[in-house]
């Protein structure tokens, strides 16, 4: 959600700052907005809606800035309207300020600053930065008054500032949400994501939470929370801007989808060594994995649902108990975590909010932590113990699928491992992981029939997904696609909790989707099914290769396992294909659905 891009360099801010809220346009926003510093002045041109209507209002704009901010917004305190889109600026209009995040003491400081005289425009809570900024003098000292502001605000967050008659240097805070600075040759970006410049540098400056930076377009000077000036080691991001763009591919969501064989080899590669598990590869320690007695996982959203599929594969494979939480409740529960747990906390961006929160609980217990990210150099993979990247690649469509499947992957690398060092190794399905690639590429040069049947579903206004085990959670993983970005009323039950109340809604023609890929619960789940169609339901199954004479003209989608124990990730893409074709089929934005972000930074 919310995205920061900055410039400060020898060319025109403008075309790159657009071209900057463009690449993080999967993010999720209702608003953007762009300020730059030229002649003594900040011009600011903001708009509702998509960056495509911002562009329609930058004639005014001067030309030939080399300083400049830009922003999209999703809209937390105050609708998405020209006056709550970012940038915002101070009462003479000299001071410009983009903003993630949230200032949690807003109401007070606005009160404060009102009574001092300062004339607010906005109902966000970004405002009132602007405005302590110039309380401070920031006019005639930036730094200074972005210390001093910082120091009065509460919440987690980021921003970018810059003066109009200081079109040298953009000052960038960071307390939470991330930024990191792009450098290149007499020019120097600021954005809260890679992806918004990886079309000029791939040199990167990770900001650590609690920096400040003064950057210039020759310079760089990070200060930490003490205000002492310290170093940061540059990183190369491997991610080649291609890989963000869509590849002839008519959305994002497709060719992410049509990625995963690839994403998996990725995955694996350096991981599987002669039937085992190389676990340094996997950012762990080898003399590490016999002290965890209970793993807890901790995620959001589709990562909560891989922690699902990896409860089973650990419990079963490693025989270690496993909690699995939703992030946002973890805390609040007040769990009981011991020495011996290790918290596994999953997120693809790696800058979740409640999953940080959750993870820095642990850490404050004691406990060990690892990070299963998708996101080098994030939050989550900094703050944790240890960390193991998925190299699923940028993810730009908002709904997950290759970083869900990789998810997978590597809490059954993880559950690999630990079964390895209690005596438990499972050599067969080690070497079946690297079966798995091949094996997608195949399904899915034969996985048009899944269109078909999503022209079937495209009028309808609810679903149910039902399974057992591994494949209940696959069913929930499979509604949420389907919600989040057709648009329709889907839910997902253990298929033997349908008897104790929701068969009651099970009526004339709809759509149960059954995912049947354990052959120990197949007839169980058949029986589950029969119940539904004797009420008029219309089945759709995702079915295991052993399975296919007991389902007949119910199966939609048949995948090859190798494993039942590997099934989830093969399994996961004929759903994720049904919700695709579906939505495409109702006419929906399927990258960017309505009220959803892809990061979500804030509790």
């Amino acid at each position: 959600m919310c995205g920061i891009v900055g410039y400060i360099g020898d060319q025109d801010a403008l075309p790159i700052l657009m071209r900057g809220l463009k690449r993080l346009e999967y993010r999720g926003y209702d608003s953007a907005g762009v300020a730059l510093i030229a002649s003594g002045q900040v011009a600011t041109a903001k708009s509702p809606g998509k960056v495509a209507m911002l562009e329609t209002r930058l004639d005014l704009l001067p030309a030939g800035s080399p300083c400049g901010i830009a922003h999209t917004r999703w809209a937390t305190h105050g609708a998405p309207t020209d006056e709550n889109a970012h940038p915002h600026v101070d009462c003479r209009g000299k001071i410009a300020v983009v903003h993630n995040g949230i200032v949690e003491n807003y109401v007070e400081l606005r009160a404060e600053l009102a009574a001092k005289g300062h004339r607010f425009v906005s109902e966000t809570d970004s405002e009132v930065i602007p405005h302590l900024l110039e309380e401070y003098g920031a006019t005639d000292d930036l730094l200074s008054a972005a210390r001093q502001t910082e120091t009065r605000l509460d919440g987690a967050y980021a921003f970018l500032a810059v003066v109009a008659d200081r079109p040298d240097v953009v000052v960038a805070v960071r307390r939470a949400s991330p930024l990191i600075i792009g450098l290149a040759h007499r020019a120097n970006y600021i954005a809260s994501d890679f992806s918004a410049f990886l079309d000029a540098t791939n040199r990167a400056l990770v900001l650590e939470n609690g920096d400040m930076a003064a950057v210039t377009a020759d310079d760089v000077t990070i200060f930490d929370s003490t205000g002492a000036e310290i170093e940061r080691e540059p990183m190369t991001v491997n991610w080649d801007v291609r890989q963000a763009e869509r590849g002839g591919y008519s959305h994002f969501m497709l060719k992410e989808i049509m990625e995963q064989p690839e994403a998996w080899a990725d995955c694996l590669l350096g991981r599987i060594q002669n039937q085992s598990i190389e676990v340094e590869a996997m950012g762990l320690r080898t003399s590490e994995l016999t002290r965890w007695q209970r793993v807890q996982i901790v995620a959001a959203g589709t990562a909560y649902h891989a922690g699902l599929v990896g409860k089973v594969l650990l419990e079963n494979l490693a025989g270690i108990p496993v909690d699995v939480d939703v992030a946002s409740e973890f805390r609040y529960r007040r769990p009981l975590l011991t020495p011996d747990t290790l918290v596994l906390a999953v997120s693809q961006s790696g800058e979740t909010a409640d999953t940080l929160a959750s993870l820095h609980l642990a850490r404050e217990r004691g406990v060990y932590t690892y990070a299963i990210t998708n996101s080098v150099g994030s939050t989550l993979a900094r703050d944790a113990d240890a960390a193991g990247y998925t190299y699923a690649g940028p993810e730009i469509a908002v709904a997950s699928t290759k970083a869900y499947t990789t998810q997978i992957l590597m809490i059954s690398l993880l559950a690999l491992a630990l079964a390895q060092a209690r005596n438990r190794a499972r050599p067969d399905l080690v070497a079946q992981l690297g079966l798995l690639p091949a094996l997608g590429e195949a399904w899915l040069a034969q996985s048009d029939s899944v269109r078909d049947y999503s022209e079937l579903l495209a009028a309808s206004n609810q679903m149910f997904y039902i399974g057992r085990g591994m494949d209940y959670a696959l069913a929930m993983e499979g509604q949420l696609k389907m919600k989040e970005i057709s648009y329709i009323h889907a839910e997902a039950y253990p298929a033997g909790e349908m008897k104790h109340g929701t068969l009651a809604l099970i009526t004339e023609d709809v759509p149960v989707v059954a995912v049947s890929t354990q052959p120990d619960l197949a007839v169980k789940l058949r029986s589950n099914v029969e119940e539904v169609k004797a009420r008029g339901a219309k089945v759709f199954a995702v079915i295991d290769q052993s399975q296919r004479s007991a389902w007949g003209q119910d199966a939609m989608a048949e995948v090859h396992p190798p494993s039942p124990w590997l099934s989830p990730v093969l399994a996961a893409m004929p759903l994720q294909l049904l919700a695709y074709w579906t939505a495409v089929a109702r006419g929906e934005d399927v990258d960017k659905p309505r009220n959803l972000a892809k990061s979500v930074t804030v509790e």
